[in-house]
């Protein structure tokens, strides 16, 4: 246990992915986990990272849907420069992989998005793939999105997402919009398809997951609500065993006691940021389809009231997890971890402190969920 480049990182606490251990060491050789031991079993001669008394370490969060961060909003700078910035302003808060997301737009700009993910992918760790967030949306659900750039999908536009590419593809649609077979054929190419901004009604949902659908993005927001008479996307959600969904826990895009009905459903909750340019940047506001967004208190609104995304960071997601919906950390820590890198297909390789893992991991104060130090593939990254 003395090989050039081997190391370990003790805490009082180790959360692994399904248990919490104490007073234990991640063995750490190179990009990969070579083990776990008691802090007393690790010999003299290796290099330790002890954390602060009463730490915990755990599995670096994994954000599904990040629109922006550092000042940077991704629908302005599709770039590998703007992807840097974006990632490295949440990687001080815990995210060790995520998804930049691009919310509704030309057809050009999602080239540019592609291309930046394909060209970066290979190289930083921390990007796990580009999360298409549109424009196959309902225009009765737009939220914040720009209405006049939702469009039907064409020919095109489907070769461009089954194109060969570096990392994962999330395509957020509205299933009553796209053609039948379309989620198939993406699915076919291996892209994971996440219904959202949609209202679609619950045959429609459930005839989506027979097409291999499987997520949905910010369960209850923008989409069809549950009634007497129609369960729409939510209640096919809820009921399946088969559905991941994004839930965003800030204390206003959904209420509390909503998501702790979901936590209740047969799928599996992912909890996700959907933030902003001002985590982790110097402004609390900036532009989006050319209006005034401001960040408050955790949130951004549009001049009109209208939600456009957080200011959240996944430490916090997780500390209001805890705090807000009763869950216990460990659980909480899952969603941020396991549950997403499951969801992307990635669940053998992230998502846990286990032998032949990367050793991507989180180390914060559970008081506050202040973040410590965070690790990608090994290498320490604040």
């Amino acid at each position: 246990m003395n090989r050039p480049g081997l190391h370990a990182i003790a805490a009082d606490h180790v959360f692994d992915g399904a248990v919490v251990r104490e007073r234990t060491a991640v063995v750490v050789d190179g990009a990969r986990i070579a083990d776990l031991v008691a802090t007393t079993d690790l010999p003299r001669t290796i290099s330790i990272h002890a954390l602060p008394e009463g730490a915990w370490l755990a599995p670096g969060f994994i954000d599904l849907q990040v629109n922006g961060g550092g000042d940077v909003l991704f629908n302005d700078e599709p770039t590998v420069q703007g992807i840097r910035t974006i990632a490295a302003a949440h990687r001080k808060r815990g995210t060790t992989g995520l998804l930049p997301t691009l919310i509704s737009d030309s057809a050009e700009k999602m080239r540019l998005a592609l291309e930046a993910v394909n060209a970066i992918a290979g190289s930083e760790p921390g990007i796990l793939g580009l999360h298409l967030e549109g424009p196959y949306l309902s225009g009765e659900r737009p939220g914040v999105h720009d209405k006049r750039r939702f469009r039907q999908p064409s020919a095109d536009d489907l070769a461009m997402l089954t194109a060969p590419r570096n990392g994962a593809l999330l395509v957020t649609l509205a299933p009553e919009v796209v053609p039948p077979g379309f989620i198939a054929r993406l699915v076919a190419a291996g892209v994971r398809v996440s219904l959202g901004h949609s209202m679609a009604t619950y045959g429609q949902t459930r005839a989506a997951m027979a097409e291999g659908l499987t997520g949905f993005t910010h369960l209850f927001n923008t989409m069809r609500p549950m009634s007497s008479r129609e369960g729409g996307p939510i209640a096919q959600a809820l009921e399946s065993p088969d559905a991941w969904y994004g839930l965003i826990v800030d204390g206003v895009h959904v209420d509390p006691a909503m998501l702790r009905l979901a936590l209740r459903g047969l799928g599996h909750p992912v909890l996700v940021s959907d933030a902003m340019p001002p985590v982790g940047g110097s402004r609390s506001d900036f532009k989006l389809y050319g209006d005034t967004i401001t960040a408050r208190d955790g949130y951004c609104v549009r001049d009109d009231g209208t939600l456009a995304g957080t200011a959240l960071d996944m430490a916090r997601a997780v500390g209001n997890c805890v705090r807000l919906l009763g869950v216990s950390l460990p659980e909480a820590l899952r969603f941020a971890s396991a549950n997403p890198a499951t969801f992307l297909g990635l669940g053998q390789m992230l998502g846990r402190l286990a032998a032949g893992y990367r050793a991507d991991l989180v180390a914060f104060d559970p008081s506050d969920m202040t973040v410590l130090t965070t690790w990608i593939a090994g290498s320490e990254r604040n």
